[in-house]
């Protein structure tokens, strides 16, 4: 075993760890997030044609995308638990196998989706007249599915190593890259053939191709975690369904998510357009002032699932409180900035006031509850990091049906479009406090 196997996360101050792992995840998510914004930029000076083809391709690529989550998470609690257990043998195991599930399963989504380009966007809503724009992306974006997944899954087995620090980089690196190749693919400088749509697909494929090439390097040359994929075929299917074990339910708690706000976009939607513009615009602001919480819940599966497997209980109640100090405080803190510049950071985006009202009114809200939303996550993070997902997935769908669609009645009810605001801070809080107890209760039990 070299010391890059070695159970790094086992010793040590448990929040500088989580610091040290975090801070990394911060910037990749932000570059990451950039990745569309980017695309979103270029592609719109083609004009709205070219756009609206590009749009309609979103839910496809959130599909694909979620199914990699999935399976991330499914690998980083495995590897991670085999790395606390001191068992590299099997961690190695996990991680390769890993790998090759994800290449087979995107291997046919790619060969599915060539072959159901035009009925599926059809069936989207897409017109006739966009059809061909959107083979022209999507006919190369296809190619570059497996070099999205394969390498998500690759980057989730060096969280669970603890080297959060080096996928961040990675993350950086690839966004990076596509905003450099983006403006020559699409509109052909210094030389290059102009490609428009064809372009920006190209530029995703290479990007992630790199980026493919760079993560088995790392796995396999200095990290040594990829090993002969042909194993028996009971090695292999050991591996796989405690990969799937988790990373089914971790699946489904990820389509929750977009589930959740979808809800929230059809009550506002009967308020009026109007309505549906300032929440966008919140929701627009919304994922960047999370992107903490988002990296914190991206490396506590990790660590948890060493310390488990390491058998350190007293950590895992440790975890626990870091989590919850950090969320709370953070959240305070992120609500009262959001406060004092929401309307400056809504302006930029509309300068309606209606729509401004609305916006405002989100975001002097819903923000109050971030950090139980944040701790919500965290939590869900940790029960797959200990290999029990289907906690995770109950709070989730407690949080859309159990209390948001009864709030949400009875608010609306009570304070109109303000009511709604109101049921979703409101869900976020008793929902945080229901997710801390559980997890609370279940490390209690472990020990």
């Amino acid at each position: 075993m070299n010391a890059s196997q070695a159970p790094r996360l086992t010793e040590g101050p448990v929040g500088a760890h989580l610091r040290d792992m975090a801070m990394p995840m911060v910037w990749g998510l932000l570059a990451t997030m950039s990745f569309n914004a980017v695309d979103t930029l270029f592609v719109a000076q083609l004009g709205h044609e070219p756009l609206a083809a590009m749009s309609f391709t979103f839910p496809v690529v959130m599909v694909l995308t979620s199914i990699a989550i999935g399976l991330g998470a499914g690998t980083s609690s495995a590897v991670a638990r085999a790395i606390g257990a001191d068992n590299h043998h099997l961690a190695q195991r996990m991680a390769t196998d890993a790998m090759t599930l994800t290449t087979i399963i995107s291997v046919v989504m790619c060969g599915i989706g060539l072959a159901t380009i035009n009925p599926l966007f059809t069936l989207l809503g897409a017109e006739p007249e966009l059809l061909p724009l959107i083979h022209d992306y999507m006919w190369i974006w296809y190619f570059s599915a497996p070099c999205l997944m394969v390498p998500m899954v690759g980057l989730a087995s060096l969280r669970a190593m603890g080297l959060a620090r080096i996928q961040g980089t990675l993350m950086m690196a690839a966004a990076l890259l596509n905003l450099i190749l983006d403006p020559l693919l699409i509109f052909g400088l210094f030389g290059l053939p102009r490609l428009e749509l064809e372009g920006a697909a190209l530029a995703t494929l290479i990007t992630r191709a790199l980026s493919l090439v760079a993560v088995i390097y790392i796995l396999h040359k200095q990290l040594r975690m990829l090993v002969n994929p042909f194993a028996s075929l009971h090695e292999v299917w050991v591996s796989w369904r405690a990969i799937l074990h988790v990373g089914v339910p971790a699946m489904v708690n990820n389509i929750i998510i977009p589930l959740a706000s979808g809800v929230v976009v059809y009550l506002v939607a009967t308020y009026g357009t109007v309505a549906v513009a300032g929440l966008g615009i919140a929701m627009r602001i919304e994922p960047i002032a999370l992107i903490v919480f988002y990296a914190l819940s991206g490396v506590v599966g990790p660590f948890c699932g060493q310390n488990l497997g390491a058998e350190k209980y007293q950590r895992l109640d440790e975890t626990l409180r870091v989590m919850t100090k950090f969320c709370m405080l953070f959240g305070v803190a992120l609500a009262a900035v959001l406060w004092a510049t929401g309307e400056l950071l809504i302006r930029l985006f509309a300068d309606t006031d209606a729509v401004v009202d609305v916006a405002r009114s989100y975001l002097l809200i819903v923000p109050i509850s971030y950090g139980a939303y944040g701790l919500v996550m965290s939590v869900n993070a940790a029960f797959n990091g200990i290999g029990q997902p289907m906690p995770g997935v109950a709070i989730s769908f407690l949080r859309v049906i159990g209390l948001y669609l009864p709030l949400a009645w009875l608010l609306q009810w009570q304070w109109g479009l303000t009511g709604l605001f109101f049921a979703t801070g409101l869900c976020n809080l008793l929902v945080g406090f229901v997710a801390w107890l559980w997890l609370r209760h279940r490390f209690s039990q472990l020990a």
